[in-house]
């Protein structure tokens, strides 16, 4: 279904289920949709389920769209206000585990809980550092050859080159299997909804952004997670600051997208913390 926004309408998919709190899926990018199918299979054994594409990205089109946080924000209200939930969890891997810790700090009241799976480490100044990890990363596993090309895809997808994000980002998804299947190949239709516009205007407001504040007694339970070989690295520690009462749990044998890459050891986290059977 298509749920109306601020300047945007939000392609959503929910699997329902009755009498019981709700999950809202968050996927990561910017601009970069996920196939979230084994995780909310998973939680809608006990949860209702809903996930959207965010503003701008795949199948939700904008009119007039700023990106700005606050219409991010008020994406999540209206989503969560479509199925009438005033309370729910959310789940947010990497940009989305950014986007989940923005709405709590704004709206701790709404929130039952954070799942936060390799989150992005904040906003300001804490994003750039993050961005030079990702880079860091990236350059590593490329090769010369594949970082030249992923600066040329890069520098179009700047100028607004849908197209060249995408190739861009079947590169990365290949840089981030490399350690754990050598022989994963990314595919045109894992990309096909990556969008250039909210990659571009939404970092710039996340850049924008105030940093987020340390160490408040957040009234809820929050889980992180990372990959042992994660992206991210030292700047962690600001989210560790920021939730010094979370459960941490570190994944071996895992990257970033440690569902695909140790999913017995996440999909154990993930039921332990949402109390699956």
């Amino acid at each position: 279904m298509l749920i109306d926004s601020t300047h945007a309408r939000l392609f959503t998919t929910v699997l329902p289920k009755e009498n019981t709190d709700t999950v809202i899926l968050l996927h990561g990018g910017p601009g970069v949709p996920m196939d979230f199918g084994p995780i909310a299979e998973r939680l809608s054994r006990a949860y209702q389920v809903i996930s959207f594409d965010q503003r701008g990205t795949g199948r939700s089109p904008v009119s007039g769209a700023a990106y700005s946080i606050g219409e991010y924000l008020d994406d999540i209200d209206a989503v969560a206000r479509h199925f009438d939930v005033d309370r729910f969890h959310l789940f947010g891997h990497s940009w989305g585990g950014l986007y989940a810790q923005i709405y709590g700090e704004k709206n701790p009241q709404r929130i039952l809980s954070l799942f936060l799976s390799s989150p992005s480490s904040g906003t300001g100044a804490h994003w750039k550092e993050t961005e030079r990890e990702v880079m860091a990363f990236n350059r590593e596993r490329a090769g010369a050859w594949g970082w030249t090309l992923m600066g040329m895809r890069s520098l179009l997808g700047l100028l607004g080159s849908d197209a060249a994000y995408q190739a861009l980002f079947k590169q990365v998804m290949n840089n981030y299997h490399r350690d754990f299947d050598p022989s994963f190949a990314a595919t045109d239709a894992m990309v096909v909804n990556v969008r250039a516009e909210p990659v571009n205007r939404t970092r710039s407001n996340a850049i924008a952004y105030p940093l987020l504040r340390d160490a408040v007694d957040h009234p809820f339970p929050v889980m992180i997670t990372y990959g042992r070989k994660d992206i991210y690295a030292e700047s962690r520690r600001h989210v560790r600051d920021r939730y010094p009462r979370a459960t941490i749990v570190e994944i071996a044998n895992a990257g970033h997208l440690a569902w695909k890459q140790n999913p017995e050891r996440f999909f154990e986290t993930l039921s332990r913390f949402y109390r699956l059977t």
